[in-house]
Parts: C-alpha cells; sequence; structure tokens
C-alpha cells in the first residue's frame, strides 16, 4: 500500500470518529446522556470504529483503484424522546456530524493558506480537508444510515409511511448502489467546496 493511501485511511478514521463524537456531544448537551453513558464520547478509536465501513470498505476502494474514499463508523445511539424536541433535537444530532467535518476543512483550510508548510504538511493537509468534505457532503445524502435521512425524515409529513418504511427496508441496497453510481452526484459539490476553501 503506498503511504499516501495509508495517509489518507488514518485520516478518514480519525475524522469518522470526531465526527460520531460531535453526534454524541450534540445529543448530550440536548439532554440525551445516552452516547455518554455507553462509552461513545471517548476519543478511544476502538469504541467507535466499524469494521466493514471503517476498515475493509476503504481498503477495498483503495485497493480497487477507487477515485474516491469513504466509510463510516458505529453509529452513535441517541434517543430524541430525551430531548426537550424530539424532531428538531434529531435533526441537530444528525447536523452536529458533518457540521465537525466541515469544521475541520475550514480550520486546514485556512493553516494551509497561511502557514509555511513542508511538502509532507501541504499534503497531510490537503488530505485533510478533502476527506472531511467528501464525509460532510456524503453524510448528507437522505439514505439510512447516513445523517441525511434524519433531516429529510423531519421534513417529510406525519403520513409519509410509505416512503420511510421503503428507505428503511431498501437502505442497504440503496447505499452500496450510490457508494459505487452516485458518487458522480455529490463529487463536483466537493469539488466545488475544496476550491472555494482551497
Amino acid at each position: 500500500m503506498q503511504v499516501s493511501n495509508l495517509i489518507f485511511i488514518i485520516v478518514l478514521i480519525i475524522s469518522i470518529i470526531l465526527h460520531e463524537i460531535a453526534h454524541g456531544y450534540m445529543a448530550d448537551r440536548l439532554g440525551d446522556p445516552t452516547a455518554r453513558l455507553r462509552g461513545r464520547l471517548s476519543l478511544n478509536p476502538l469504541v467507535h470504529i466499524d469494521w466493514l465501513g471503517s476498515v475493509i470498505l476503504p481498503l477495498f476502494l483503495v485497493f480497487t483503484g477507487s477515485p474516491f474514499l469513504i466509510g463510516w463508523a458505529k453509529p452513535v445511539p441517541f434517543n430524541p424522546y430525551n430531548m426537550k424536541n424530539p424532531k428538531w433535537g434529531g435533526v441537530l444530532v444528525a447536523l452536529a456530524g458533518p457540521l465537525t467535518n466541515l469544521l475541520l476543512a475550514v480550520i486546514f483550510a485556512l493553516a494551509l493558506k497561511f502557514l509555511s508548510l513542508s511538502v509532507g504538511f501541504v499534503f497531510l493537509f490537503n488530505s485533510i480537508i478533502l476527506t472531511n468534505l467528501a464525509l460532510a457532503v456524503f453524510n448528507l445524502v437522505p439514505i439510512p444510515p447516513l445523517d441525511g435521512h434524519h433531516i429529510l425524515y423531519a421534513l417529510l409529513p406525519e403520513d409519509a409511511h410509505a416512503v420511510k418504511e421503503f428507505l428503511r427496508r431498501y437502505s442497504f441496497i440503496i447505499l452500496i448502489a450510490f457508494i459505487f453510481y452516485g458518487w458522480q452526484f455529490i463529487s463536483p459539490i466537493i469539488s466545488g467546496l475544496y476550491s472555494f476553501l482551497v
């Protein structure tokens, strides 16, 4: 495995962990201690890693020469009914992860712009920016278990049970299809955000 690919995988895993911790922290702030009580506010990667989404899929994408690298961690558990406003509290929890990734991308883009860095650090910071932008945009896609589905469910009318049931039942198939065929729809968004920041 090339060093560049290894760096991307390490950056991906760390970024995913921070993404998940952000979900748990937001839920805790809104009154739901579920993630905290289950130890999911920890920086220990072992409590967050999903072997399929955090290790196997990224390695598969690297070894098959995929033009993109993506993955996920174990979803942080939360109970919206512990919050004052379950509907929109759940949306805030869902948004906390992607917003954390966007914040990381902005911080490292500013560092890239204003600091004098060696070639190695320029590559590392670019990896962090691209990875976090990809995670933010990818997770906002409204397919369970991605964060975007919480936002979609909050916006759908109460009687849209058929749509929700369809997404729940076929979510894994839809998600895998999107990973391999839908990337072309979000890659221009990621590229545009990258160009804007860098």
